[in-house]
């Protein structure tokens, strides 16, 4: 079979290419969750904020701007990873009767959502205990519905 002309190749591959990239994190369901990942990125913002408010004031040094932009793009990755991975668990973990033994579930999530965004908005260092504090009792309540009733 004769190949076919390098520029027929790439636009074929144009023509076939989806539109959209779309990304989950599984949909079959496989039954695989942890809300480790959302503890980690928790810990991670809080961390952030410490060593931002550990650079000494005022400084305009190269090395402490250069720290303080690394820290806060951090700080904001893993807050949004924070909002990614509970998410997903609530979205495609939680039932029904999860909602009926833990009532106050979707309080919490919305609640964890709002500190994520707010921890990505400032750098506060009693906003990112509170978003480890609502990750860390998330983490209880998932950990709890594993358990049998």
């Amino acid at each position: 079979m004769p190949a076919l002309a390098p520029h027929l190749t790439a636009r074929l591959a144009g023509l076939l290419a989806p539109r959209r990239v779309a990304s989950a994190h599984c949909d079959i369901p496989c039954g695989i969750y942890d809300p480790h990942g959302a503890e980690l990125a928790a810990r991670t913002v809080a961390r952030m904020v410490e060593l931002i408010g550990q650079l000494p004031a005022g400084s305009s040094a190269d090395a402490d701007r250069q720290k303080f932009i690394r820290c806060v793009t951090v700080k904001e990755q893993h807050a949004e990873l924070v909002k990614r991975e509970v998410q997903v668990i609530w979205s495609d973990y939680f039932r029904p009767e999860h909602l009926e033994r833990y009532p106050d579930l979707h309080a919490t999530v919305w609640n964890i959502l709002k500190l994520a965004g707010r921890n990505k908005q400032t750098v506060d260092a009693q906003a990112a205990a509170d978003l480890e504090a609502a990750v860390k009792e998330f983490a209880e309540i998932f950990w709890a519905t594993k358990k049998p009733a």
